[in-house]
Order: C-alpha cells, then sequence, then structure tokens
C-alpha cells in the first residue's frame, strides 16, 4: 500500500514540475536510483519531453518494484536442521523498551531458529526469564546482570550442555574485562564445542598505547591476548569459538588493531567475519556509527572446506516496516553477527550402503523405528539417543532437499 506520507527524492525534487510519489521503504531506493539514472544519462532529452511522460516512467517504474515481494519480520530466518547454527547479539540494556523489547525479541529468537544464542547487555533478568517462558524449545543462562551481564539461549533439543562458567574473575582481570568472559561446554550432534562470550571495553582514541593500562585500545588489546592464551593453554585442541561485542574494528590496519597478534596467527586462528570487516559498511553491525564490532572467531579445528560454513550480520531492520528506526528504538543498536557450520548426511542416510540415498533408506529406516531393529542406532540423526519420528523427518527433508 502506498504511504500518505510522501517520499520526496532528492534527484526529483528540483523545480516547481518535481516529481512526488509516496512510496513504500522498499521501493524508494530502487525509484530513486532510476530517476537518478534518467535525469543523468538522458538530460538532454528530457529537456524537449515533457516532464508529464517522464512522470508516467517514474510511475511505471515504481508499480514494477512495488510488485516485488516486501520483506515481513515473518520472513527473517537463518537456522536449519543441517547445520550449527550461532549468533552473537548485543541486546542493548535489555529490554530496551520494556514488553515491547521482550515481544520483538521473542519473535525474533523464534524465526532465526539458531542454536545458540551469546547475549551481551542483560540487564533485567526477570523480564529475561519472563521472555524465555515463551521461549518453549530454548533455555537460557546468565550469571549475573553487573553492567549489563553476559547470558546463553541454547535450543534443549539440538544442544547438550556440559558446563557454562567464568574465567578470568580476579581482580587482576577486572580491567582487562570488565565482564568476566563466559564459557559454554556442549555437544551438538555428538561433537563437542566450547563458545567464550565477551563484552570487551568500549570507546577510545584509536590509538593502541601499549604503555597505557588504562588506555581502552590497550584494554582490548589485553583481552584478546588473554583470551588466546587460554585456548593455548586449556583448549589448544577443540572446536572454540569466541565471540561478542568486542568493540573494535578487526579489518583496522596496524600498528593500532589490537587484535593484530591474533590475526598474525592465521594457522590456528581466524576471524569469520573478516570479510564484513573489510567490506560495504552496510553490512556493519553497529550502524550508528558506522562500525562492525561484533565478531565470531573460530580455531583452526573449524576451519575445514571454507563451503561448509558461512556468516553473516543478520540485518533484521530490513524486514521491520519502520526500517532502522524502527529496530534501533525497541530492539537494539546492534545487530546480530551469525555463523553456520553446515553437516553433510550423506553418508549417514545411506542405510543399505549402496551409495544413493533413496526411498528405500526411507523405507529401512521407517522398518527400523516400527520394528525396535537392533541396528537402529545407526538412524540416530539427531544424537539424542532414541531412533523415532524427529530421525525420519531429518531423511524426509533430506530426500526433498536433494
Amino acid at each position: 500500500m502506498i504511504k500518505d506520507e510522501p517520499h520526496i527524492c532528492p534527484q526529483c525534487d528540483t523545480n516547481e514540475n518535481s516529481i512526488r510519489i509516496r512510496l513504500q521503504p522498499h521501493t524508494r531506493g530502487v525509484v530513486c536510483i532510476v530517476a537518478k539514472y534518467f535525469y543523468s544519462s538522458f538530460s538532454v532529452v528530457f529537456m524537449i519531453i515533457n516532464p508529464k511522460i517522464f512522470k508516467n516512467i517514474i510511475f511505471a517504474v515504481y508499480f514494477l518494484v512495488a510488485a516485488l515481494p516486501a520483506q515481513d519480520l515473518e520472513d527473517l530466518s537463518f537456522g536449519d536442521e543441517n547445520s550449527l547454527d550461532i549468533a552473537t547479539w548485543n541486546i542493548e540494556w535489555f529490554p530496551k523498551n520494556n514488553q515491547i523489547t521482550v515481544n520483538y525479541v521473542i519473535d525474533i529468537i523464534t524465526l532465526l531458529d539458531l542454536d545458540v544464542l551469546a547475549i551481551q547487555e542483560l540487564d533485567d533478568t526477570d523480564m529475561f526469564e519472563q521472555m524465555l517462558d515463551s521461549l518453549t524449545a530454548y533455555a537460557g543462562y546468565y550469571e549475573s546482570n553487573w553492567f549489563a551481564g553476559l547470558a546463553y539461549i541454547y535450543k534443549t533439543e539440538t544442544v547438550e550442555i556440559n558446563d557454562i562458567y567464568e574465567i578470568y574473575i580476579t581482580s587482576e582481570y577486572w580491567n582487562a574485562f570488565p565482564r568476566s568472559p563466559m564459557v559454554m561446554d556442549f555437544n551438538f550432534m555428538g561433537e563437542n564445542y566450547f563458545i567464550i562470550n565477551n563484552h570487551f571495553k568500549c570507546c577510545g582514541d584509536g590509538i593502541l598505547d601499549y604503555d597505557d593500562s588504562s588506555d581502552e585500545e590497550n584494554r582490548r588489546y589485553t583481552a584478546i591476548n588473554l583470551l588466546k592464551e587460554y585456548i593455548d593453554n586449556n583448549l589448544s585442541n577443540n572446536n572454540v569459538i569466541v565471540l561478542g561485542d568486542l568493540n573494535d574494528d578487526i579489518a583496522e590496519p596496524p600498528p593500532n588493531n589490537v587484535f593484530q597478534e591474533v590475526l598474525d596467527d592465521s594457522t590456528h586462528y581466524r576471524f569469520a567475519d573478516l570479510e564484513i570487516a573489510q567490506g560495504n559498511s552496510s553490512e556493519w553491525s553497529f550502524p550508528n556509527w558506522p562500525s562492525h564490532l561484533d565478531h565470531i572467531l573460530i580455531t583452526d579445528e573449524l576451519f575445514n572446506d571454507p563451503n561448509n560454513s558461512s556468516v553473516e550480520t543478520i540485518k533484521i531492520d530490513e524486514y521491520l516496516d519502520g526500517g532502522w528506526n524502527e529496530y534501533d528504538q525497541n530492539i537494539s543498536d546492534h545487530r546480530p553477527v551469525a555463523i553456520k557450520f553446515l553437516f553433510s548426511f550423506g553418508p549417514f542416510y545411506d542405510l543399505n550402503d549402496d551409495g544413493i540415498i533413496n526411498e528405500d533408506d526411507f523405507l529401512i529406516l521407517l522398518s527400523f523405528i516400527i520394528n525396535d531393529d537392533e541396528l537402529i542406532d545407526l538412524a540416530d540423526y539427531n544424537f539424542d539417543s532414541l531412533v523415532d519420528i524427529s530421525d525420519l523427518l531429518l531423511l524426509s527433508d533430506y530426500l526433498q532437499d536433494i
């Protein structure tokens, strides 16, 4: 539907014959670009063409673009059953706008279908618990709300928690870590993983002063290298994901890049979101002061084939009618950054070992379930120690996708 308030394209609003069109947010950019293109490319032609003709052209473009499907919040998605889906999200002093924020976040978490969400800036733990009550597929954990604390939300069907604990908790580390890093040790589909959730010190002047322990960049530099030291000494052979609001730019050139020592150890560590940080600002996680501050660092155990993982900034604001203003006022000033680790179930699904995954394998699994076959453990695809309709649905989904 065309909005009541007119959007005046600066390319069009130049004289008394300017063209005024009421536009939906998702069509404005395209129409304005087309108008600018026509003006710049065919300005001589428009000197002799009746402005009404040009107006008709723009209206035609508008209706063509308007016919394209608009994104609504219901279209938001990320996770699926064939991947481990993890995100970091600074949720800005949750809940930023009280119950309105809670309602938004319930919908967003449900739609994103993540396995693990690492949260920064949890302020009201009572409203956090209230939100969890509405997220029936999820459980949550927080240590405290001290200075807008850290928290996890995880899907209980897919994530088996072994332990959650904090590190660097004593006073000698408080300068580096205003909030102690929170480690989640968990199993997913039979594999063990560690996530370390962080919220580094903010702000600074952009200059890394190695001689000043109170310098904000120095504090972030110390924090990331203490995390590296912890992983090197304690988790050197584990699947480790370090994430959070790290409050600095991983793409900044030396000598002021606080992450340089980790970046230099590319044999063991990789920032999965480095291309985002190096790319267009439209993909960055903190639009208010355009910068990319929220990061995901993985260890070499998770490098594998790059085609088996993907990372993106989830631009929830683009799924809202009010765009960034609606998002910033009601949800957060940070966008989530998420990573997907894909799993290939092909070899597991080939139950008759004939090199082909087809209906025969489906019928074999169905027979396993009905007859409680002794080979049933071979078909526990979701690693929940049961073989039932859930595993049959996973195989069915796989067959539909191939």
